[in-house]
């Protein structure tokens, strides 16, 4: 067989790829032989870390923006946020105030819910999913400074009907 014909049989146009499928592919393959081969803790980490990065940078960026060094929780959430639009549709369901605690309960339609729809063994509120918790509890702590004690995001439970995650904000910070 020459060269032209086994490239005739062979031949794939590069329009019939599917990016997103080998990356979610990719992600499970990684996430899994993390997982094996240093443990859940070590993953865990990991993804944490993969996420805090990229929550730095924005964070950063958003100081540097508004020329700030730090801001009230609901004003950081809302610039976060509408710097975010392209990867997440969050809405709030429900707002707490305790003592030295704000609570927040939302939805959360983020951009890796597709492909965790798609790679079932990722599961919503999974060990994949530290990558955002990584994220934005780097970009909160960042943005809100010294006023912050302590900042948790919890999973609470998928809502297929909806299409989002059901999550837990808690913003612990000091008394004034």
């Amino acid at each position: 067989m020459n060269k032209e014909e086994f490239n005739q049989k062979i031949y794939n146009s590069s329009n019939n790829l599917n990016s997103l499928g080998g990356f979610e592919i990719l992600c499970e393959s990684l996430v899994y032989k993390i997982y094996d081969l240093y443990g859940k803790n070590m993953l865990l980490s990991m993804l944490y870390q993969i996420g805090a990065g990229p929550g730095e940078v924005i964070a950063n960026r958003i100081k540097k923006e508004y020329n700030k060094e730090e801001f009230e929780i609901l004003e950081a959430m809302e610039i976060l946020l509408k710097e975010l639009k392209d990867f997440y549709a969050i809405q709030v369901r429900k707002i707490e105030e305790h003592e030295h605690m704000l609570k927040m309960i939302i939805e959360n339609r983020c951009f890796l819910r597709a492909s965790i729809k798609q790679r079932n063994k990722l599961g919503f509120g999974k060990a994949f999913c530290r990558v955002n918790k990584g994220y934005f509890e780097k970009a909160f702590k960042l943005l809100i400074g010294n006023k912050l004690t302590k900042i948790e995001i919890n999973f609470l439970e998928n809502d297929p009907i909806k299409d989002v995650c059901v999550e837990e904000l808690k913003f612990y910070y000091k008394p004034v």
